[in-house]
């Protein structure tokens, strides 16, 4: 579909029919899954990335731990994008390198190396729900956004913080997905997201990803400066602050096969 003839379906879609808001659970489904392809629309077109970002770890008792990381992103069109993340610091993790191929409905490719045992661990379809590397994120978490990965239904407005939200609510199309649903807030004026609610299996309320101090790169593209994931189960917490962030460095493939994992330093 052409770019134009897409961006005025969406107009459409998004506006509410007469009387407010969506009047059935179809009309629902549809702005919530227009609200999404918004959101990804203005978030695509950067080609490629690199970023540079420290992790706190913190414990139910305040307790922390820092981790330095890179993160590289090469974006595909015909497929999900390709995501390589290396950690620099400290010592006992330096080198560990984790190499995403984000898929549509199949299951996503995602490899982790070990430089200790010096191998290269295949993470199965089936335990990306697991933690990654100690922290509060999910392996699933840290893989692309495809439409086809949820279905969608729109909520209703409300306020988040000085900002109009969209809340929407997405349900994982993944059967292993370690989470029965998520809620989402958009803000309506760039379509960032300022908050996520994780349910879990059991449809009991996980984690609350939180989306701070968004920035404007290159004039176009919003990006969070922070991020805090909190499990409200076990009372930790996980932050990732940015440190850099760059697109159009001239990336490509042969950046992202496996090889690259072990070469990551």
């Amino acid at each position: 579909m052409p770019r134009a003839a897409s961006v005025l379906l969406i107009a459409v879609m998004l506006a509410p029919p007469a009387g407010g808001e969506p009047s059935g659970s179809g009309d629902a489904e549809q702005k919530g899954a227009a609200i999404a392809a918004e959101a990804d629309r203005r978030a695509s077109g950067f080609v490629d990335s690199e970023e540079s970002f420290t992790m706190v770890l913190r414990d139910n008792r305040g307790r922390e731990r820092r981790r330095t990381l890179r993160a590289q992103t090469f974006e595909r069109t015909d497929d999900g994008n390709w995501s390589l993340t290396i950690f620099d610091e400290p010592a006992d993790v330096k080198g560990t390198a984790m190499l995403t191929y984000s898929h549509g409905l199949e299951p996503d490719d995602q490899w982790l190396y070990l430089p200790a045992l010096k191998r290269v661990k295949r993470i199965s379809s089936k335990n990306r729900s697991g933690a990654f590397m100690g922290s509060e994120f999910a392996f699933e978490d840290l893989s692309d956004f495809e439409m086809e990965k949820y279905r969608y239904r729109y909520l209703r407005d409300e306020a988040c913080g000085d900002l109009a939200c969209f809340v929407s609510e997405w349900v994982p199309a993944y059967e292993h997905s370690g989470y029965a649903r998520m809620e989402l807030w958009h803000d309506r004026e760039e379509y960032r997201v300022q908050k996520t609610l994780y349910y879990d299996r059991r449809n009991a309320h996980l984690k609350t990803l939180r989306f701070r101090d968004y920035q404007l790169h290159d004039e176009r593209f919003w990006r969070a400066s922070t991020l805090a994931m909190t499990n409200h189960k076990s009372g930790k917490t996980t932050l990732l602050h940015y440190n850099d962030i760059r697109f159009g460095v001239g990336l490509d493939e042969r950046d992202f096969d496996q090889t690259a994992l072990k070469r990551a330093k």
